[in-house]
């Protein structure tokens, strides 16, 4: 008896037997097997799986990540330097309060239009090429501004000089804010990404608080300028830390090409097609929107209250020590907090970044709006613990909101460039409108600053009314996560035994089966033929009957 075919209309997955013998019918000898539903047979199967991505983990981005925090810490130190010893700076340069305090007003004016073009310089050159330039600016700055303190100079020249340096700071210190989510994308997975986003983001302010201890702690005002040029030199070697790209991605969107601002820009006006890498769905253009306005708002509101602190509170008979705790207790309190939740985002909290954010933005506006009536004498107690919810609140949304913006536009450093533009922004709009509210000589108290605590807190709840709205879809994790569940079912397939693509000899994996040209053989050159099971089924197509001998 000859059978020329056997199908197996319902495998699993498919094979090509060129020629097999059964040692259970030696009269039975197998010639062909139809193809199957998927024409592919297992040589094709493995080499296709030597073809799929695969994700990695290298320690070596811990390094990397030291490299950024050590750099923002540096780089956020000479935005606030000056602001605890102006008037010595104001009497050894010859110049006027305004004009110090300037010294810090031209890093947030540069900020802004630096911190656009970063995106498109990493999009170009990469990750540590952009390091490397942060880099130099930051030394660039250190010694022009330690030249400005040279005795000989006049009070314009030195001015001059301070200023040039403050201005390469400016360049320096959005290179390492922007390029902070796109890191923690490029080299973290899943279970780590918000953590180093986190680290990162906070590394910029803290870097402020502590130049606002070291300035006026360090000798005279020209001695100071000195020793922030000596830590700026001592933390370039931070630099060689950083890489631009693992040789495998971590994830999936780690291993997608960097996506333009302007194409973030064209998909933020509808002018990109579905379809694109950079199309954005109107849910997702909203949910961008309001995240950009209610980080901008908080992040600007933060920065207002660490410059204008003094001011603040020093007309209702606060010291400058306790004005400058105020100050440090809403730092501390929004670091320990954020170190304490950003884990739980990357591992408990994965898809609750809207819902975080409806929580804490209508507490920390409350705080806003309850300064305008807790600023008034002898509230030192209640100012304490306003102070820690707006820390905790605030600081816990800076991962929270960069990394819901590379979530909504799949786009890490463009995403990052607008929101700490944005930002800045605000901090000026906040400290200029300010200032023109305090209050005259005249009034009760003098110098009084309520009319700003209202407009501040008025902008801070209005906005924050606006979190209601948004939706919050994280379609990058969601992205990320489909592509590892579909990557390992792929992978699976080279353990799957073979009873389950339709013989009988389950023994056998796919791995133990030699390829031939085309086809696929039995190391002993013979298999069983399949059971007779639901879903097999024989055809015989010739029969031909032997003499007995």
């Amino acid at each position: 008896m000859a059978i020329k075919d056997i199908s197996t209309p319902q495998a699993h997955s498919a094979i090509s037997i060129s020629s097999v013998h059964s040692e259970l019918y030696h009269d039975a000898k197998v010639t062909d097997t139809t193809q199957l539903t998927r024409r592919i047979s297992i040589s094709h199967v493995e080499e296709e799986n030597e073809q799929l991505p695969v994700y990695r983990l290298y320690r070596r981005r811990f390094a990397g990540l030291a490299g950024f925090i050590l750099l923002g810490l540096v780089t956020g130190m000479p935005w606030a330097w000056f602001g605890p010893i102006s008037t010595d700076a104001a009497q050894a340069f010859n110049i006027s309060i305004d004009q110090v305090n300037w010294l810090g007003n031209i890093i947030s004016c540069v900020y802004l239009p630096v911190s656009l073009l970063v995106p498109v310089l990493c999009a170009r050159f990469g990750i540590r090429r952009c390091a490397e330039f942060g880099v130099v600016t930051l030394l660039i700055s250190a010694w022009v501004r330690y030249a400005g303190t040279v005795t000989s100079l006049s009070s314009e020249g030195a001015y001059a000089l301070l200023i040039l340096g403050q201005f390469f700071s400016a360049i320096s210190q959005p290179i390492f804010q922007v390029l902070g989510p796109k890191y923690s994308e490029m080299w973290f997975d899943l279970k780590g990404r918000t953590t180093a986003t986190m680290v990162i983001a906070v590394a910029n302010p803290v870097g402020g608080a502590i130049g606002q201890l070291l300035s006026p702690l360090v000798g005279t005002a020209r001695q100071s300028i000195l020793v922030l040029a000596i830590i700026s030199t001592v933390v370039t070697p931070a630099l060689f830390l950083i890489e631009s790209e693992p040789p495998s991605p971590p994830t999936y969107a780690g291993s997608k090409a960097p996506q333009s601002l302007y194409s973030l820009l064209c998909a933020m006006v509808g002018k990109v097609r579905p379809g694109d890498p950079a199309y954005m769905t109107l849910h997702e253009r909203l949910d961008f929107t309001i995240n950009t306005l209610l980080f901008g708002v908080l992040v600007g509101a933060a920065n207002a209250l660490s410059i204008l602190s003094a001011q603040y509170f020093e007309p209702e008979g606060y010291s400058d020590a306790i004005s400058g705790l105020f100050g440090a207790t809403l730092l501390l309190s929004g670091v320990i907090a954020s170190v304490v939740t950003a884990p739980l985002f990357d591992r408990v909290l994965t898809h609750h970044l809207g819902i975080t954010l409806k929580i804490l933005v209508p507490i920390a506006a409350g705080a806003w709006l309850s300064l305008i009536w807790a600023v008034k004498p002898n509230n030192t107690g209640g100012l304490f613990a306003i102070m820690v919810i707006i820390g905790i609140c605030s600081l816990i949304m800076l991962p929270v909101g960069l990394e819901l913006g590379a979530e909504v536009t799949r786009n890490a450093d463009g995403s990052a460039a607008i929101l700490w533009c944005v930002g800045n922004a605000f901090g000026i709009v906040f400290i200029i409108a300010e200032g023109a509210l305090r209050a005259s000589a005249t009034a009760s108290p003098p110098y009084n600053m309520h009319a700003a605590f209202v407009l501040h807190g008025v902008i801070v709840m209005v906005t924050g009314a606006s979190v209601v709205f948004i939706r919050a879809k994280q379609a990058r994790r969601e992205m990320d996560e489909r592509m590892a569940q579909h990557l390992h079912s792929t992978r699976l397939v080279e353990a799957v035994p073979m009873d389950t693509l339709g013989t009988a000899y389950s023994g056998q994996s796919i791995r133990s089966i030699e390829k031939g040209s085309g086809s696929i053989e039995d190391k002993s050159d013979s298999i069983p033929l399949p059971d007779k099971r639901d879903d097999t089924r024989v055809e015989v197509i010739e029969t031909v009957a032997r003499p007995n001998s």
